[in-house]
């Protein structure tokens, strides 16, 4: 079998990325503003223990 078919949506990305060589730098960036993230130890603790132990099934009407 041939392996020299590409489809239209990855010629346009190597096109796109071809034309736009900065876009993964952007993209690295966009996740470390979003994502990566530095988390604080002590906040966490302090979501842990806040949570609230949950029903098994919630949608169930205690009588």
């Amino acid at each position: 079998m041939a392996n020299n078919h590409t489809s239209e949506l990855t010629q346009f990305l190597t096109q796109y990325k071809t034309d736009h060589p900065d876009t993964e730098a952007r993209q690295r960036a966009g996740r470390f503003r979003l994502w990566d993230k530095d988390l604080n130890p002590e906040q966490q603790d302090g979501f842990r223990a806040s949570k609230v132990a949950q029903d098994p099934y919630v949608y169930y009407q205690k009588a």
